[in-house]
């Protein structure tokens, strides 16, 4: 099962529209579940992650093998990460991504994750950003069953 826990919410049309059809993709191939938990707007940056954190961890399972997005971390290919995903999921039965908000992630959320992946050293809309985690989500199990999609 992959699970992915986002902060903030959807708001423009098109961007949950492209979710869907991502999730119904998805779905062809593995159990999918996406948790939007409250974010915060605070002045105070340290604020806001803590409320964040807490929020975020009400989600976190034990069993849970997390990866956060972030930044200025190990970046890898599409078919890197197909295979990273195809032999996490042989050793752990959930993938939890975490995707933070506007402050990005609190240092205790980073230090539980297992694994710290980023896209780019681009910073992108954590709205958007969902959608490019289920793309490549998708483009991974497509690439895993040798189904043509990847060029």
């Amino acid at each position: 099962m992959i699970k992915i826990i986002c902060v903030g919410k959807i708001k423009e049309n098109y961007l949950k529209e492209a979710i869907k059809e991502y999730q119904k993709r998805i779905y062809k191939y593995t159990k999918l579940e996406i948790i939007e938990v409250k974010d915060y707007d605070f002045d105070d940056k340290r604020k806001t992650l803590e409320m964040e954190v807490e929020q975020i961890n009400k989600y976190i399972d034990s069993k849970d093998y997390i990866i956060t997005l972030e930044i200025d971390r190990e970046e890898l290919t599409s078919k890197e990460f197909a295979k990273k995903i195809d032999r996490l999921l042989t050793q752990n039965s959930n993938l939890c991504f975490i995707i933070g908000g506007s402050y990005g992630l609190d240092d205790t959320i980073k230090k539980r994750a297992s694994f710290r992946l980023s896209f780019s050293k681009l910073t992108f809309p954590h709205q958007l950003f969902r959608v490019l985690l289920l793309e490549q989500i998708y483009r991974s199990y497509k690439i895993n069953n040798n189904e043509s999609y990847h060029k």
